[in-house]
């Protein structure tokens, strides 16, 4: 009945069938799905242990987007689900939603105003400290002079937002601000990426809460991909600085001068900071709603950590697609390495280096061909983007997904090193009877090896060079039990 519907509505078949786009834990025991449901979209919660449906349905609508095509991230927060999606069938109505919890108010972000969202993609979002933050790119309304502009942006809402006074701000958000993320090369003239592609949950980056993201250049611009790290704290200090506005249709965006920005400072939340004085924001002054309704968007960018990327690539005609990171790499856990899908089906193993005081730079461990044709092709088409990269460390693999398949890569691939040069580059590798070994694939630490590392120790990246003249590489290990093979 839906399909037949969706098709008299000018969709063709393809689009018309029940893409999942939500798939998140709604507690301990629940699992919350949601599909388009031929452009009726529906959710549902399960049950994690037996998969048996819970309760009724529920409406879709705001919590997931009516087309495969569209983007859209969702979270439990506190009980309440938080979603970024496109509302309606034509998508012409983007939001940022809360909804499902019992003791919040359904809040939305004010509909079809571009200060707010302007033709937004949704990448990802993050439960942190009081607030929901969301990662997304989009329409950068302060520079329509030079046409449509991408910038990436993070936007932020509080939890304990109840909405605005029955005059300013009723059933919307009360906290929503938002600020642009800087990935650039500095230099005389920086070399921007714009385009946010995949972000990481919040890690721990030199002692520091951190995200790190994937970044493209302009659709229209030469190819180039660049990873950037940024810190939590400095995302904040952005949040709390100049607003940005634009004082007539034709004049430069400027900040807002301080002495015109009300109090309680907008964005605060209820009981928090500057307004603690406030239990709800219901009770917020009309001054302070109407400015922040006015001017969500933050003067100053959020620049990236040590002000530079981490990781660029500008000799492909590639991009990068995807990330995700290891903290806690190599056999002493204290390595960071990354791991960077492309558009063209290939997967970068990356050796980071984050400190500002690190003279190596991040170093390319690998460079691999993931995509299989044999069991990718789709009635012998291709479609080699990287759509998602999860990492099983107890298990010690990598999983790429494709829109037709998911392939499974082992993290150690020692085997395929021979030099010393390369196998020295790999975090879970040494050498072992003139042979590349895996660390973890086959042994684990109470033994004993040294590796004499000579003639390679201007290639050793994995641990400081602690003698101008030897380094001794010294690893504990015993044969152990399992060992998963490769792909």
């Amino acid at each position: 009945q839906h399909v037949s519907k969706c098709t008299v509505r000018g969709k063709n078949s393809d689009e018309c069938y029940n893409y999942v786009k939500v798939l998140v834990p709604r507690n301990d025991e629940t699992l919350f799905a949601c599909g388009t449901n031929a452009f009726n979209p529906t959710c549902r919660n399960y049950k994690m242990t037996s998969m048996e449906q819970v309760g009724e349905e529920v409406v879709g609508q705001a919590r997931c987007p009516f087309e495969s095509g569209q983007s859209n991230v969702g979270l439990f927060a506190g009980g309440d689900f938080y979603s970024a999606t496109m509302t309606d069938f034509l998508a012409s109505d983007a939001v940022i939603y809360r909804s499902l919890g019992d003791d919040r108010p359904v809040l939305r972000t004010v509909k079809y105003d571009s200060k707010w969202l302007r033709e937004p993609h949704f990448l990802h979002a993050i439960d942190y400290g009081n607030y929901v933050y969301f990662f997304l790119s989009e329409i950068a309304v302060e520079y329509t002079a030079l046409g449509k502009m991408v910038f990436s942006r993070v936007a932020r809402v509080c939890k304990n937002d109840n909405g605005g006074s029955p005059r300013v701000l009723d059933r919307y958000w009360t906290s929503f601000l938002k600020a642009r993320l800087n990935c650039s090369v500095p230099g005389d003239s920086f070399f921007y990426f714009d385009v946010l592609q995949s972000l990481t949950n919040v890690l721990q980056i030199n002692q520091r809460p951190a995200v790190v993201g994937v970044f493209t250049t302009q659709a229209n611009s030469i190819p180039g991909s660049a990873v950037c790290a940024f810190y939590m704290d400095d995302i904040e200090r952005v949040f709390n600085g100049k607003f940005k506005e634009q004082r007539t249709s034709d004049s430069s965006w400027t900040p807002v001068p301080e002495e015109q920005v009300p109090r309680p400072r907008p964005g605060t939340c209820a009981g928090d900071g500057p307004a603690s004085d406030y239990k709800s924001s219901v009770e917020f002054p009309d001054e302070m709603l109407t400015f922040i309704k006015s001017y969500p968007l933050m003067d100053e960018a959020v620049s990236s950590a040590n002000d530079r990327p981490c990781f660029t690539r500008t000799s492909s005609r590639s991009k990068l697609t995807q990330i995700v990171v290891d903290v806690s790499a190599g056999p002493n856990k204290d390595h960071t390495v990354m791991f960077l899908g492309s558009d063209d089906g290939r997967v970068l193993k990356v050796l980071a280096r984050m400190h500002s005081n690190d003279s190596f730079g991040s170093k390319l461990l690998e460079d691999i061909d993931v995509y299989n044709p044999s069991k990718c092709d789709v009635q012998g088409q291709e479609d080699r983007r990287v759509l998602g990269l999860e990492l099983d460390k107890d298990h010690h693999a990598l999983f790429v997904a494709f829109s037709s398949c998911v392939i499974r890569v082992p993290l150690s691939r020692c085997s395929k090193h021979g030099a010393c040069k390369t196998y020295i580059r790999n975090s879970k590798c040494f050498l072992r009877s003139s042979r590349c070994a895996d660390v973890r694939c086959g042994f684990r630490p109470t033994g004993l090896y040294v590796n004499l590392v000579l003639s390679c120790s201007k290639f050793f990246v994995g641990l400081e060079l602690r003698s101008l003249h030897v380094f001794y590489v010294v690893y504990f290990c015993i044969p152990f039990e399992t060992c998963l093979t490769d792909f």
